[in-house]
C-alpha cells in the first residue's frame, strides 16, 4: 500500500493470548484471576452509571489517586492513572524514547516491549535472562543511545523476580529511567514502590487485571516522583481512562481486604501447582506471580498444550531462542487447576 510509516508494515505486531470465542474452556493462558472482583466494583459501576455518562470523566482521576497513594504510602501527586498498565507503557515509550534511541528490556518477559519501541521508531537491546533466570550485570551497562529501560518483576513467564539491591545498582549505573512492571507484585513477597521514593529514575507501573480481578475493565496507574509525572502527564491521551473504569478502579483499590483474601487463594494453589508439576518430574522455578513456568527436558511440550486444548483446557507454550522450551500455567480455582494437572499426568502416562 505505501500509506504507513515503514516502521509499521515492517512489525509482526503484539498478539495476545487466545480469547476463545465458543465453546466452554478452562482459561489458564493469560494470567486472568480466576475469582470475581470485589463485589464493590459492580455497585460502584452502577451507581456511576446511574449518574449519567454524558459528561467527560475526570481527565487525571483524582479519586483514584488519592485513595491510591494511601494504600501505596506516597502522594497522589505521585500517580498517573492509564487505560491498562499497556497505556502506561506505551506512554513512557512515547515520553522518553524518540525515533533511533534504544529502550532496553529483558528477553524472555512481556513481549509487547519490544513492540512499542518498533512502533515508536526506536531501536530494541534485549539482554537474555541467564539460565536460572537470574539477571546479567549487563543490564545496568550505561550507553549514550539508552533513554529507557523496561523490566518486569516478577517477570513473565518465570514468575521470578530480580533482587532489590540489584535494582539500586542497577538504576544507580543506568544513565536513564528505568520502569519496573509490576503486574504481578500483589502476588509477590515484596515490592519496589520504596524505591521509587529513593532515585526518581525508578519507576513502577501496576495494573488492575490480575490481583484485583479486572481484567475486562482495563485500569493501571504508575507510581514515580511528581517531576517526572507531570511531564508524562502531557504524553497522555486527554481522558486516557472512561468514567465506569475510574469508578470501578476506586472501588477495587479501596477494598484491601478482598485483595489480601485473593491472594492469600492464589499463593496457597500455586504451592500446590508447583509442588504436582515437580513430582510429574517438570522443572518449576519458585514463582512470585500468579502462574508457574514448566519445563521438562527430554520431553516435547507443545503436545502436552494440544492436548491439553482438545479438552478444552488453555495454557500458553513457549518457546525462545536459546532459552529450553516450556509452558506457563495460570494459577486457577482449585477445581480448574485439578483438571488442568490429572490431564498432564494423564498425558504423561499414555505416552511415557
Amino acid at each position: 500500500m505505501g500509506y504507513f510509516r515503514p516502521e509499521i508494515e515492517a512489525i509482526a505486531g503484539y498478539k495476545p493470548g487466545e480469547q476463545p470465542q465458543g465453546g466452554k474452556f478452562i482459561k489458564l493462558n493469560t494470567n486472568e484471576n480466576p475469582y470475581p472482583a470485589s463485589p464493590k466494583v459492580a455497585e460502584a459501576i452502577r451507581q456511576r452509571l446511574d449518574q449519567g455518562l454524558e459528561k467527560y470523566p475526570d481527565p487525571i482521576g483524582t479519586a483514584f489517586r488519592i485513595r491510591a497513594a494511601e494504600v501505596l504510602g506516597v502522594e497522589p501527586d505521585w500517580i498517573l492513572c492509564g487505560n491498562g498498565s499497556d497505556d502506561i507503557l506505551t506512554i513512557l515509550t512515547r515520553g522518553f524514547v524518540g525515533d533511533g534511541e534504544w529502550l532496553r528490556l529483558p528477553t524472555p518477559s512481556y513481549i509487547l516491549y519490544k513492540t512499542l519501541a518498533e512502533i515508536q521508531g526506536a531501536d530494541s537491546e534485549e539482554i537474555q535472562f541467564n539460565e536460572d533466570w537470574t539477571l546479567p550485570e549487563s543490564f545496568g551497562t550505561a550507553s549514550n543511545h539508552l533513554k529507557l529501560a523496561f523490566l518486569p518483576n516478577p517477570n513473565s513467564p518465570s514468575g521470578t523476580v530480580v533482587p532489590k539491591k540489584q535494582l539500586r545498582e542497577i538504576a544507580d549505573s543506568l544513565p536513564c529511567p528505568i520502569l519496573i512492571d509490576e503486574a504481578y507484585a500483589d502476588f509477590a513477597d515484596d515490592n519496589c514502590i520504596d524505591l521509587v521514593k529513593e532515585n526518581e529514575k525508578i519507576m513502577v507501573s501496576r495494573t488492575l487485571s490480575k490481583s484485583y480481578a479486572l481484567a475486562g475493565l482495563r485500569f493501571g496507574f504508575l507510581v514515580a516522583q511528581p517531576q517526572m509525572i507531570e511531564q508524562l502527564m502531557k504524553v497522555k491521551d486527554s481522558y486516557n481512562c472512561d468514567a465506569l473504569s475510574l469508578a470501578g478502579a476506586l472501588a477495587a483499590i479501596d477494598d484491601q481486604k478482598w485483595v489480601a483474601e485473593n491472594k492469600a487463594k492464589v499463593v496457597v494453589t500455586r504451592a500446590s501447582m508447583t509442588q504436582r508439576l515437580r513430582k510429574m518430574g517438570f522443572t518449576v522455578p519458585d514463582s512470585q506471580a500468579n502462574f508457574v513456568w514448566a519445563t521438562r527436558p527430554g520431553v516435547k511440550l507443545k503436545p502436552i498444550y494440544e492436548f491439553l486444548k482438545q479438552n478444552h483446557v488453555l495454557i500458553r507454550y513457549m518457546q525462545y531462542p536459546g532459552i529450553t522450551e516450556g509452558i506457563r500455567i495460570s494459577v486457577g480455582t482449585d477445581g480448574q487447576t485439578d483438571v488442568c494437572l490429572e490431564l498432564i499426568e494423564q498425558y504423561l502416562q499414555q505416552n511415557s
